[in-house]
């Protein structure tokens, strides 16, 4: 399957990026990831996939080989990262994804990641799914798409998050795995030595961060909402395996009980979090646990699922939590990441931006931007040596890598601009190499 997504794909979409020798922003406001005011116009120096000056005045440069950017007095921003996302999951309806080949899947798969680049997304923290291929592809400069941190195929217990049986393909027989094991969508594992095991498969293939499911899910049909799954010895076993390579492992809980029995395992991170307490956000705080939330609300955005179905009484569940769990967050001051956890709804994976625009419910636009560049990139770091991309991530700086945005207004004054990205964002720069520019010439 892994070898069908990276062929197929890179049969569909041929490379659309120009590198040049060195490319020159001129006349630009810079929100460089951390200040909540942009900078006096500057000129940027990009060269060899970095950012190599930044200066108030002109920057002398041979024009052989040289891009110029006439910035007129426009935004200049870091590469946006999206912290929880599902590449190949987000890309199709999961009816879709059960009943197609794995060659089509790898084709839309390709699409979809190629448009996540071009909202301004040039980074992916993808938690769960077959995207090492993918993720291949786009390295090579096979087709275009964002940095993908892959996670692998979600670690889950029989009937928990990650377990996309239907109640008659039950027993299990020793030794057998479902389809969506076998092409790497999920991983069940029942006992210390097959979370161990998983665990590794995961790491062999190139995970930067392990994913496992500590709690009830809203997609998944078999576990309620309130359940606690895998045992503290369990997770233990991966937060130990993670640990040897030198990585993290993180985990899928909204309840508080699923959240502290993560935490004393010794995990890194905690995705969603929508029903924690106070005791649990006073707990995350002393250990310094990062809370990758999203920003779920009952509105035009939420993820699909039918009026009185199980999946739609569990959202509306959770969606209520969310609120309280943002406040908590900015009381205890945790260490917090932004994501979008769009999943088997593609028609809302193109709206990927107004989950983000939308955090300006809690948090001022200069906190939002920072979330979605600076403080995500600082939770991508907590996979070190894994780190399939070394280098300073979610900022304009001198020698940080050149994932930037040129953005048609000030989005400081005006985050709504990245809902339309087709017109406001001119230009699009991932690792030094161009893949939009519509800059005035």
């Amino acid at each position: 399957m892994l070898r069908a997504l990276a062929t197929a794909a890179a049969l569909a979409l041929a490379p659309v990026a120009a590198l040049a020798d060195a490319t020159l922003f001129e006349n630009v406001r810079v929100f460089d990831g951390v200040s909540p005011r942009l900078s006096a116009p500057v000129s940027v120096l990009v060269r060899d996939g970095v950012i190599a000056r930044i200066d108030a005045g002109p920057i002398a440069v041979e024009d052989a080989g040289l891009t110029r950017i006439a910035g007129g007095g426009r935004t200049l921003m870091p590469g946006l990262i999206d912290a929880h996302t599902h590449l190949v999951m987000g890309a199709m309806t999961l009816p879709e994804l059960m009943r197609s080949d794995p060659n089509y899947v790898a084709l839309r798969a390709g699409a979809a990641a190629e448009a996540f680049l071009m909202r301004g997304f040039t980074t992916a923290r993808d938690m769960g799914g077959p995207v090492f291929g993918l993720k291949q592809a786009i390295d090579e400069g096979v087709i275009a798409g964002p940095r993908i941190y892959p996670s692998g195929a979600m670690i889950s217990q029989t009937s928990g998050h990650g377990d996309f049986r239907m109640a008659l393909e039950l027993p299990r027989a020793d030794g057998e795995t479902h389809f969506t094991e076998r092409f790497g969508f999920a991983a069940i594992a029942d006992g210390a030595p097959e979370v161990l095991r998983r665990t590794r498969e995961n790491l062999m293939r190139g995970a930067s961060q392990i994913k496992l499911m500590a709690g009830g899910g809203v997609a998944s049909s078999h576990d309620p909402l309130d359940v606690t799954q895998f045992t503290e010895a369990e997770m233990r076993a991966a937060v130990e395996a993670a640990a040897g390579w030198n990585t993290y492992v993180t985990v899928h809980a909204y309840t508080p009980a699923a959240m502290r029995q993560a935490i004393r395992a010794g995990v890194g991170a905690i995705e969603h979090g929508q029903l924690m307490d106070e005791a649990t956000a006073a707990l995350m705080a002393e250990r310094g646990v990062w809370l990758s939330m999203q920003p779920f609300l009952d509105d035009e955005d939420s993820n699909p699922y039918p009026e009185g179905s199980p999946s739609r009484l569990k959202q509306l569940v959770m969606n209520a939590g969310t609120d309280a769990a943002y406040a908590l967050a900015r009381e205890h001051g945790l260490k917090l990441a932004w994501g979008t956890d769009i999943l088997f709804a593609p028609a809302q994976m193109r709206r990927q931006g107004r989950r983000l625009t939308k955090m300006t419910r809690w948090f001022t636009t200069a906190e939002v931007l920072k979330m979605a560049t600076h403080d995500n990139a600082q939770l991508l770091a907590l996979s070190g040596p894994r780190n399939p991309y070394p280098g300073r991530l979610g900022v304009v700086a001198e020698g940080a890598l050149a994932d930037l945005l040129l953005v048609d207004g000030d989005v400081l004054a005006d985050i709504d601009l990245l809902n339309d990205p087709a017109r406001t964002l001119l230009v699009i720069m991932k690792d030094g190499r161009i893949y939009k520019n519509a800059a005035p010439r």
